[in-house]
């Protein structure tokens, strides 16, 4: 057998367990021929002590021993070593296949044992041993590499949501505690977590197509004019046509796009109904009508928290989906999510942008 060399250039390390001395020895040789070094026990009790000192990669043991039988310590080694397990056995007619395999063997074999097979086997075993190794590196690796463009995108992310806070001083805050609350009521649904992030990451720049609504407009301390409304009502196309540009894991675009859309259909930019609304954009409308409410705006001071949870309870089911404003209300009046500050401190009322 061409020799398998370990990442590290050691030779792999094999131990035999069998309580036949000749069996032991026979293996040995055979194994240290191929190019591996060789351990030896003559019980299961005895190679476990082995297992717990040496690095042991593969175990040959045969089944029936006097003490510890080698089915179970091929269980034991499982639950508690790194190492794989070649299985011999005589009693062919006593197990399955799928029975040794079940006790977590990589293979077994049948005696009366032949050398070159078992070297054969113990050949395919290592090599199936350094893929599997090289295979989890590499998804480390690629875990780490996934991590890093998370971390550089969630960056790119805040970056621009801060773009958008330093248009208009009273908007601080108001976008990552959307967000934050968003999140609470997509995990209380149970949305998977990668939706939640991808929620998250939409909820904070939600407010993105602002960037293109003059800042007078925005901080206006008087009632909006038709016209001025319906400029606010542009600043979803606007983040929907910035976002769409960029491949997201997530889609991103359409949820800004749709953050303002009502279950009746009176919402915009499209008019959508019920269902042709994304779960993602049904959650964080209902959180941006509740944080909002609750703040103040440069047009007039904060309604507080029971307005904003009367808006939500009057309109469930009509503009807001009733499952996504029960969850809210079940985190709040629980006390289970409460705005945090930027310095940490819990608050209901800061921000001060238009949210409409």
């Amino acid at each position: 057998m061409q020799s398998i060399i370990n990442d590290d250039g050691s030779s792999p390390l094999v131990l035999v367990v069998d309580d036949d001395d000749d069996i032991r020895d026979i293996l040995s040789y055979g194994i240290q021929a191929s190019g591996c070094r060789c351990l030896t026990a003559d019980s299961a009790e005895a190679a476990l002590n082995i297992l717990r000192s040496d690095p042991v990669e593969v175990v040959i043991s045969d089944v029936q021993m006097k003490g510890m039988s080698g089915l179970d310590l091929c269980r034991r080694i499982k639950d508690h070593f790194d190492a794989d397990v070649i299985i011999i056995t005589g009693l062919v007619n006593n197990f399955a296949y799928e029975e040794i395999i079940a006790y977590g063997a990589s293979d077994f074999i049948e005696k009366p044992i032949r050398l070159a097979e078992i070297v054969a086997r113990l050949k395919r075993v290592l090599i199936e041993r350094q893929t599997r190794e090289k295979l989890k590196q590499a998804a480390e690796e690629l875990h780490k590499n996934v991590e890093r463009f998370k971390q550089a995108m969630e960056g790119s992310v805040q970056a621009i949501a801060l773009a958008v806070e330093m248009r208009d001083p009273y908007t601080s805050g108001h976008q990552s505690r959307v967000a934050d609350l968003a999140c609470a009521i997509a995990r209380d649904m149970g949305l998977s977590e990668d939706r939640v992030y991808g929620l998250y990451m939409a909820s904070i720049i939600h407010d993105l197509g602002k960037l293109t609504i003059p800042g007078e407009i925005l901080c206006k301390p008087g009632r909006l004019s038709g016209p001025e409304y319906a400029m606010i009502q542009t600043h979803v196309y606007s983040g929907y046509n910035i976002l769409k540009k960029i491949d997201f894991p997530w889609p991103l675009a359409e949820i800004v796009l749709q953050h303002h859309e009502r279950m009746d259909g009176s919402g915009y930019p499209n008019g959508l109904f019920g269902e042709a609304i994304m779960m993602e954009a049904r959650i964080l409308s209902v959180s941006d009508v509740f944080e909002t409410i609750g703040s103040h705006r440069p047009y007039r001071p904060s309604l507080g928290l029971k307005k904003a949870m009367g808006e939500l309870t009057s309109n469930s089911g009509t503009l807001y989906d009733p499952d996504v404003v029960s969850a809210c209300l079940d985190l709040v009046e629980g006390e289970r999510f409460q705005f945090k500050s930027a310095k940490g401190a819990s608050v209901f009322v800061t921000t001060q942008m238009q949210s409409l």
